[in-house]
C-alpha cells in the first residue's frame, strides 16, 4: 500500500483562539493551506477541550485535516506525542504555531527542518512575543514574576533554540498573522493583518439586544489582579452600564464565577466557542464591556458593520496583587492604549 504523503504545512494549536486564528490564516492563504494538517495538542481543562472540539468540527467543515493528540494525558503522553509527530515534523516544509511561549511548541520547533514558520495569534501575548524577539530576550510570559526555577533552567537551551528559529534570517522565513498592533516587529519579519474575514463571512450579522454584555478575564487566576478588587469593579460596571450577562473566560474558576453571580446578579455564560464567534452569531449586547484583553482588539473586527460598541475598562494599579509581575501594569496599559475603535473607560471604583 502506498504511504500517504506528509502534509506540506503542519499546524500546532493548544487553544480555541489559536484554532480560530488558524482558520482565519487558512482563509486568507488558500494556496498555502491546500495541504494543511492541524494538530490539536489538547489541554486538560474541560472548558478548553470542549471549545476545541467545536472548533475542530468547524475546521473539518472547512476541509482541513485535524489530528487530535492527548498530549497531556499522563507523564508518558508528551513522549508518545512527540515520537509520533517527528516523521511529519521532519518532512513538513511549513510550520504554523499559535503559542511561541509554549514549551511543547518549543520542543517541536527543535525537531523540524522547516524554513517557513508562521505564528498566528494566541491573543495579546503576540505583542509581548514580538517585543522580546526584537530585543533578543528569553521568551517569557508577561505575567510571570521572579527568578527562574530549576525547570526553567533545564529547559533554557530549548527555549533559546526556539527563539533563534523564530528569528527571520536569510535561511528562514517567519510570518506573524495577527489582529494585534505589531509596532515592535523585528526587521525581516513579515506581518499580515488578520481582519476576521472568515468569521464575518461565515456568521452573522447578529441580533443586538438592548442591554450590555461584560467579558470576563483570567487576571485573577493568573495572580495579577486581586479578586476583591475585580469583583467590585465588575459590580460597578454592570450597574453603571446595565449589563445583564457575563461571558466567562475559559480559565476562570467556578468559585469566582459563583461569587460574581451572587454579588452582581449577572447571568454567567460559559461560551462553547471563542467569543468572536459567539458575538458574531448573536444575540449580543449593544455594548460589550471588557477589561484589557484580546477581545478589545478582535471584537471591533469581528463585529465590523454592526452597531455594537466595544468599551474597555482600565486596570487601576491598586488592583494588582503583591505577586504581580513588575511588567503587568505597563503591559495591560499597552493592551488598552493600542486598542482601536473602542471606548476607553476609567477604572471602576466601588
Amino acid at each position: 500500500m502506498k504511504r500517504a504523503a506528509a502534509p506540506t504545512t503542519l499546524a500546532f494549536v493548544e487553544s480555541p483562539v489559536q484554532l480560530l486564528n488558524l482558520l482565519e490564516w487558512a482563509h486568507t492563504n488558500t494556496t498555502h493551506a491546500e495541504d494543511l494538517t492541524v494538530v490539536v495538542l489538547s489541554p486538560l481543562d474541560p472548558m478548553s477541550r470542549g471549545q476545541l472540539r467545536r472548533m475542530a468540527e468547524l475546521a473539518r467543515g472547512e476541509g482541513l485535516s485535524v489530528r487530535w493528540e492527548e498530549a497531556r494525558g499522563g507523564a508518558a503522553a508528551p513522549f508518545h506525542t512527540i515520537a509520533s509527530l517527528t516523521p511529519l515534523l521532519r518532512r513538513a516544509r511549513r510550520i504554523v504555531i499559535g503559542d511561541p511561549f509554549s514549551r511543547y511548541v518549543q520542543l517541536l520547533l527543535a525537531i523540524t527542518r522547516a524554513r517557513d514558520l508562521v505564528v498566528v495569534d494566541d491573543g495579546t501575548a503576540t505583542m509581548e512575543f514580538l517585543a522580546q524577539l526584537a530585543a533578543k530576550q528569553p521568551l517569557t510570559r508577561w505575567h510571570r514574576k521572579g527568578r527562574r526555577g530549576p525547570r526553567d533552567l533545564l529547559f533554557a537551551p530549548t527555549a533559546s533554540a526556539a527563539r533563534r528559529r523564530l528569528t527571520p534570517s536569510a535561511r528562514r522565513s517567519v510570518e506573524v498573522f495577527s489582529s494585534m498592533p505589531l509596532s515592535d516587529a523585528p526587521p525581516q519579519l513579515r506581518t499580515t493583518h488578520n481582519d476576521f474575514a472568515w468569521t464575518r463571512a461565515r456568521f452573522g450579522p447578529p441580533r443586538i439586544t438592548r442591554t450590555a454584555d461584560l467579558v470576563g478575564t483570567s487576571l485573577v487566576e493568573t495572580g495579577v489582579v486581586d479578586v476583591e478588587s475585580y469583583i467590585a469593579a465588575v459590580r460597578t460596571l454592570a450597574r453603571t452600564h446595565n449589563a445583564t450577562r457575563y461571558f466567562a473566560h475559559r480559565r476562570e474558576s467556578t468559585e469566582k464565577l459563583h461569587r460574581l453571580h451572587a454579588e452582581t446578579g449577572l447571568e454567567i455564560v460559559r461560551p462553547d466557542l471563542p467569543l468572536e464567534l459567539i458575538a458574531r452569531r448573536g444575540p449580543i449586547g449593544h455594548t460589550v464591556l471588557s477589561f484589557p484583553s484580546t477581545v478589545v482588539h478582535t471584537l471591533p473586527l469581528a463585529l465590523a458593520g454592526t452597531r455594537v460598541k466595544i468599551a474597555v475598562c482600565g486596570i487601576d494599579p491598586s488592583w494588582l496583587t503583591e505577586t504581580a509581575s513588575p511588567r503587568a501594569q505597563g503591559f495591560l496599559s499597552g493592551v488598552t492604549g493600542t486598542a482601536r475603535d473602542v471606548q476607553h473607560l476609567a477604572p471602576m471604583t466601588p
